[in-house]
């Protein structure tokens, strides 16, 4: 089927919709009507973009033709069909295919120097973008992924930093969204039958009578679980340490009438940590419907894993095609491939976090010589101010001065009254005049927090990580 085939009923019907603007959020679709989104979406009539529960699907150029003419901007069969008006009134040219349009040309032109740049330096960093510069890198990412310009048994991904940069990095491997690996095929773990000379953790856990509160039978098999992962942990080189019961969950030892109470608690469920490239991963095992009263259902198990990202897999439990024997391989590698991971987030934020620091020292230095600056022009405008102020001062000495050459012959007590308080006004004048000697260049002082965060642009005076955030002006 080709991108110009004739969208049936139900796709023309949702492309109608979404662009009468009816359904432009629809968080509750059934999966129908997602593949037919997607089907839209794969066509270039649609993009879609899903954030947790949402669904954002909006019309594209070319689907806003379709909905006029008919047909696919890129349907071969009507390359020659009559010339628009405009078209006769240029030339005779017909109009271009949305490909060759000015705005699918630039997008194409900035998807192919991305997959230049990432597959030449694997990451690429956009230093705090505004949101329409994000939207467009994502449209252009978008475009590299439906036109299948990223290399094969790679993807891509982006993720927007603490530090409001934009990453986009290449990534080896599929998507954990797409086809996820079936949990059998992984490589098997060998789970012995007998629990003879356990890890120390699994033989704590063992002989705790207050962890693992399931019915014997199922204890047994969930230790005989814990302890084929453990052994098989240490053979690939990691540690297994064990998961310490929060104090919360445990009824505190107490003496009464001479005698001591040690502390109990009862927890269906058994743990262990896996420490794999130092990041330690807690495994649970417990009984999957413990309330049960259909025997089959009662005898499951499930393991579980502590928090992840919501693509990553973190629960397995026996199932007709399996039991949990058969796919603890599948936990394994789930661990490894989360240390991985794991390894490459916390060494991107380490940088980050470096670059972050580089680029705050930065702005405090740029702010610190635009604070001195201020405080310059301050004295400056304190002495403009003084010398306004001495200039129209001694005016006023000048105006006396002549004003007692004319009262000369008369009341001399008044005159020598009013030349003594002259003589005072003109000393004073020429303390007040900033020019009465060539003024200094004035030493900054050190500025205060809040002189210099007018100058930050968003970064915070007491250091990086004190940043506003992504709306900072």
């Amino acid at each position: 089927m080709h991108r110009w085939s004739p969208l049936n009923e139900r796709q023309l019907a949702l492309l109608g919709r979404l662009a009468s603007g009816k359904e432009s959020e629809e968080p509750s679709w059934d999966p129908g009507e997602f593949r037919t989104a997607y089907a839209l979406r794969d066509r270039g009539l649609v993009t879609i973009k899903r954030s947790g529960g949402e669904v954002d699907a909006q019309v594209t150029e070319a689907g806003t033709f379709y909905i006029q003419h008919g047909h696919h901007p890129d349907d071969p069969a009507h390359a020659d069909e009559k010339k628009t008006a405009e078209g006769k009134a240029a030339g005779g040219t017909r109009s271009a295919s949305y490909a060759d349009r000015p705005v699918a040309l630039a997008r194409r032109t900035k998807a192919k120097e991305l997959i230049e740049r990432l597959v030449t330096d694997r990451r690429v960093t956009v230093t705090e973008p505004d949101d329409a510069t994000v939207t467009e890198w994502r449209r252009v990412i978008d475009y590299a992924k439906r036109h299948s310009l990223v290399p094969e048994g790679q993807r891509i991904e982006s993720l927007r930093m603490w530090n409001r940069d934009l990453q986009i990095s290449l990534v080896e491997g599929p998507h954990p969204n797409s086809r996820r690996q079936r949990p059998d095929e992984a490589p098997p773990v060998h789970v012995p039958t007998q629990l003879r000379s356990p890890h120390p953790v699994v033989a704590a856990l063992r002989d705790d009578e207050g962890r693992l509160v399931v019915p014997a039978p199922l204890r047994r098999r969930s230790l005989l679980l814990l302890q084929g992962l453990a052994a098989e942990a240490v053979r690939r080189g990691h540690k297994v340490k064990e998961h310490e019961v929060p104090s919360r969950h445990r009824s505190h030892a107490y003496t009464y009438n001479g005698r001591h109470y040690p502390s109990s608690y009862s927890r269906r469920e058994g743990e262990l940590d896996l420490v794999v490239g130092g990041f330690a991963y807690t495994v649970t095992i417990q009984q999957e419907f413990p309330q049960s009263t259909e025997p089959e259902r009662s005898k499951s198990l499930v393991i579980e894993l502590g928090y992840s990202q919501a693509s990553r897999q973190s629960r397995w439990a026996d199932r007709k095609r399996w039991v949990l024997e058969d796919i603890l391989g599948a936990v394994l590698r789930e661990i490894e491939t989360r240390s991985v991971e794991d390894a490459q987030r916390k060494a991107d934020e380490e940088r980050a976090k470096a670059e972050g620091e580089v680029r705050w020292r930065a702005a405090m230095e740029k702010a610190k010589d635009l604070a001195a600056q201020e405080q310059f022009a301050e004295v400056l405008r304190a002495q403009a101010r003084q010398w306004q102020e001495a200039t129209e001062l001694g005016a006023y000495c000048n105006a006396l001065e002549r004003r007692l050459e004319e009262e000369a012959g008369e009341d001399e007590a008044t005159v020598a009254s009013a030349r003594g308080w002259l003589a005072w006004a003109r000393r004073y004048v020429q303390s007040l005049d900033p020019l009465a000697r060539p003024p200094a260049m004035p030493t900054a002082r050190e500025p205060k927090p809040e002189e210099l965060a007018p100058y930050l642009n968003g970064w915070s005076p007491h250091g990086p990580e004190a940043h506003r955030g992504w709306g900072a002006h």
